[in-house]
């Protein structure tokens, strides 16, 4: 599916795209059952949610001002977003670990079942949800400490200065979020493919990125603007449908809350998420991969399984 050797990122992206294609069945039924069934949940708890608790937005749909407004905007709105971000963390976790499956056994040029990716998944989904909730924490550990001294001197009063500094300190800590993201983005597939705990794989990445930090950001980069690009489209599409259906003057299915329009809203999150999830969890194992063969000599190793029919 790869050719053995230091990829560049085109044949990353190639490469995610490919094994999407040639194993379709397989990758597809996986990542749309799960878009199907996460969607579908988050659909009805959005529906639910906004009609039963119009005191949700006690700003009235305005701008928040002061950090106590916008931290009581965050605030009211927790409950349905922590609904719908459980079921797509859940969502993220089994489509990761399967797809990671896959997309090794692609490489040696062997189909895998869409059950044989989860008998083989399914001892690492512990630790894999350990991880992707680690992970996820940690960086919003460290917006939190960026943002706090902010806070805190705005709630002692100084409005002015304390906005300033929550700025900085948010900024501040994007960086550095950042910078862990990338170091930690091969912890995934080092815990299935490897069969590592949770803070083996942390380090086991670690150690991949170190000395090649941008060239991964640059590949991961480019995998959240193909989702975001696919994302973009299945809306446009919707988008489209909607005022072929209702006409131009109708309701923008952005902004309403009825049933069709959040199905509609819904059947293109399920689209783009079919889509996207084996892209993204491809480039993520290929990229892991790469950074193997060409600290470790894995292309060796590879060819030695391909030709063994390992």
């Amino acid at each position: 599916m790869i050719p053995l050797r230091p990829l560049q990122a085109g044949e990353i992206v190639e490469g995610a795209v490919r094994t999407m294609r040639i194993h379709w069945r397989a990758v597809l039924g996986i990542s749309l059952t799960i878009a199907v069934g996460t969607q579908a949940v988050a659909t009805v708890v959005d529906r639910l949610w906004d009609r039963g608790t119009p005191e949700l937005d006690p700003l009235g749909g305005a701008t928040p001002e002061t950090p106590q407004e916008l931290v009581g905007a965050i605030g009211n709105g927790l409950g349905g977003l922590g609904v719908v971000w459980l079921l797509s963390l859940v969502g993220s976790i089994t489509a990761a670990a399967l797809l990671t499956v896959i997309v090794s056994r692609a490489v040696l040029g062997r189909p895998v079942t869409a059950r044989e990716a989860w008998r083989s998944a399914r001892p690492q989904l512990g630790r894999m949800a350990g991880l992707m909730v680690l992970v996820p924490l940690l960086l919003i550990g460290v917006f939190a400490v960026g943002i706090v001294w902010g806070l805190l001197v705005a709630a002692a009063g100084a409005d002015q200065a304390g906005m300033s500094l929550t700025a900085l300190g948010g900024l501040a800590a994007m960086v550095v979020a950042t910078w862990l993201w990338i170091r930690y983005s091969l912890a995934a597939p080092a815990l299935m493919l490897e069969k590592q705990g949770v803070a083996a794989a942390m380090q086991r990445s670690a150690k991949l990125v170190r000395g090649s930090w941008w060239r991964v950001f640059g590949i991961q980069l480019i995998s959240i603007l193909i989702t975001a690009l696919v994302g973009l489209l299945a809306q446009a599409v919707v988008l489209v449908f909607d005022v072929f259906i209702h006409g131009a003057g109708g309701q923008s299915v952005a902004d309403a809350t009825d049933w069709a329009s959040l199905i509609e809203i819904g059947i293109a999150a399920v689209v783009s998420s079919a889509l996207t999830l084996p892209v993204s969890a491809g480039m993520t194992a290929l990229l892991y991969m790469d950074q193997r063969i060409r600290r470790e000599s894995l292309d060796v190793e590879l060819a030695r399984s391909a030709g063994e029919g390992k």
